[in-house]
């Protein structure tokens, strides 16, 4: 007697699947997850015959996954029960490593659900998190008697799914978790933290080469140096100057290229963008003793010998800054307007930092203010603006019909006012508000959301903490905590963000990093995985801060909530679908 038969869910099952198969109509009670997963296998045409995959292009051995999990796997494997086996896949999934004897046999090294439709590596990708597939739930016939459990390893700076670590087994029919569920997930915990530690020490690699070549030869002014790895990069200050976000953006594509190619790289050299301004010259970065490809360092020079840098305001030195692409974009296209005598109009979400880059590009002069979220009068001096007396008008959206008028009329007999607007997208502009920003649409410039540049969260902590006091020392955050910061849609951006930051350098008693824990509980939880209503909204908050207050315990939060556990179950799937 097979193990499927011993367990009446999964006989049930297992003669669904073959109603399924002949085409027969299915009983009500198969779980829906598990009917849709036997007919995407059927739409992608898998055989559930099939015995062994198709022919697939072998995966990269040298990946920086395979190099970090190998050694951790093989200490592992050991502890692998009779009848069971290890195995590493990538992010396709393909198998890069196994050990053990695997029942059901080796099926093929791709593991995709395009060749062997429904498995729990493939699975786990997919929702990244821990999956279990058993027995009648995989499509093929090769599979019926085995279970699998896999756990996705994750890239320790970016949060992007590098692979699995999946056990496999012979079918169980207990309700608990995959006996092979504990040794997947110290082995997925083990192989993240082999990738932070290898990580951390090819920055620091980088790191060396980039103060290298940033000193130059005798130690005299600093030298205009990019150094990107794909997943970092460092800028000197006069390469600041030099370079137009378009040729960072080329930079970071063409290193990112080199260091995840498979095939020996022959030229080191990244094309540049027409028009750069300036040619560059680059330098491999590799591991002690000539070893793997970790990154690039160019150094950059203008085209033409005796050519003076630009000189840019280092506006993203200021608490609202950041490094960027959209950024610097951003920022350079409003300091090449902000140059002339014209009106520049400067629109993006609330909280973008609007305000804060008008001073910046303002500088030192001390501009006249009108607030119209304060006061929508106007009430402009005439004299003042015609001593040249710059006018920092802020929320144009908030003011009346007239006033706008009053404006309009300002520009048409003074095209060279010197205003600088700011403007937050809303409602639909009325018709003399609609007037004043086709006016100045050629002169305007978007700032980016802060979900639109995650990767400036990290150098906007620091500068939006507020100053240590009493010998406290400054917030540090783990890895957890910043992937969960930089994974939030931030609806307020820079100014929810900064809030939150005041708050926990204000009220948090625990000492070293602040943990993702710490965290409030949207932030801590992540973005719902659709547009939630806003009933939705606060039935999701109120769930999650009773999962909070019981511990994470689903039982004693549903009893909590005074709803059934299936219900609250249902409605966590729902939130994450």
């Amino acid at each position: 007697m097979s193990t499927a038969e011993e367990s009446p869910a999964l006989l049930l099952l297992s003669q669904a699947r073959q109603r399924f198969l002949t085409g027969r109509p299915l009983p009500d009670d198969v779980p829906d997850e598990t009917v849709a997963a036997w007919r995407r296998a059927r739409f992608l045409g898998v055989r559930h015959d099939v015995r062994r995959a198709g022919s697939v292009d072998e995966p990269s051995a040298g990946s920086a996954l395979s190099a970090a999990a190998r050694p951790v796997l093989e200490r592992l494997a050991p502890a692998l029960g009779a009848r069971s086996a290890l195995l590493l896949t990538d992010e396709r999934p393909r198998v890069l490593w196994s050990a053990g004897d695997a029942p059901g046999g080796q099926v093929g090294r791709d593991l995709a659900e395009r060749e062997v439709g429904h498995n729990s590596a493939a699975l786990a990708l997919r929702v990244r998190r821990r999956a279990e597939v058993h027995g009648p739930e995989h499509f093929l016939d090769a599979w019926q008697d085995v279970s699998a459990v896999s756990v996705p390893v994750f890239a320790p700076e970016s949060g992007r799914p590098l692979g699995t670590i999946t056990v496999t087994s012979e079918l169980c029919a207990g309700e608990g978790p995959h006996p092979g569920a504990a040794l997947a997930e110290a082995a997925a915990a083990a192989v993240e933290a082999e990738l932070l530690a290898r990580s951390r020490s090819a920055e620091r690699t980088l790191l060396a080469a980039y103060a290298r070549a940033a000193r130059g030869q005798g130690g005299g002014q600093e030298r205009a140096v990019v150094a990107l790895d794909g997943r970092n990069r460092l800028v000197s200050e006069a390469a600041v100057r030099l370079v137009s976000p378009q040729v960072l953006e080329s930079l970071e594509r063409g290193a990112r290229a080199l260091v995840r190619s498979a095939a020996p790289v022959v030229s080191y050299d990244i094309a540049l963008p027409e028009g750069a301004g300036c040619s560059a010259e680059f330098r491999p970065v590799r591991e002690e003793g000539g070893g793997r490809l970790l990154g690039i360092v160019a150094v950059l020079e203008p085209v033409e010998a005796g050519t003076a840098l630009r000189a840019v305001p280092r506006v993203v030195a200021g608490r609202h800054g950041g490094s960027s692409v959209p950024w610097l974009h951003a920022v350079r296209r409003a300091t090449e307007l902000a140059r002339g005598n014209e009106p520049l109009l400067l629109t993006g979400e609330r909280g973008s930092g609007k305000t804060t880059l008008a001073h910046e590009l303002l500088g030192a002069t001390e501009p006249l203010v009108r607030d119209a979220a304060e006061s929508p009068e106007l009430d402009l001096p005439d004299a003042e603006l015609t001593h040249g007396r710059p006018l920092l008008l802020r929320h144009a959206e908030r003011l009346a019909q007239s006033d706008v008028a009053a404006l309009n009329t300002l520009l048409d007999e003074r095209p060279d006012v010197r205003l600088l607007a700011t403007y937050t997208p809303g409602t639909p502009p009325g018709p003399c508000l609609q007037r004043f920003l086709d006016t100045l649409a050629a002169r305007s410039v978007t700032l980016p959301a802060l979900r639109e540049r995650p990767e400036d969260i990290r150098e906007l902590l620091p500068a939006l903490a507020p100053r240590p006091v009493g010998g406290t020392p400054p917030l540090t955050w783990t890895l957890d905590a910043l992937r969960a910061l930089e994974r939030h849609p931030w609806p307020g951006n820079l100014t929810e963000l900064a809030h939150l930051v005041r708050t926990l350098a204000e009220n948090r008693r625990a000492a070293g990093p602040v943990r993702r824990s710490e965290l409030p509980d949207p932030v801590r939880e992540g973005p719902a995985m659709r547009p939630l209503s806003p009933m939705e909204h606060a039935e999701r908050t109120a769930i999650l801060q009773a999962l909070r207050r019981n511990g994470g315990n689903k039982a004693r939060t549903a009893t909590d909530l005074g709803i059934a556990r299936a219900t609250l179950y249902r409605k966590l799937r729902e939130y994450r679908a």
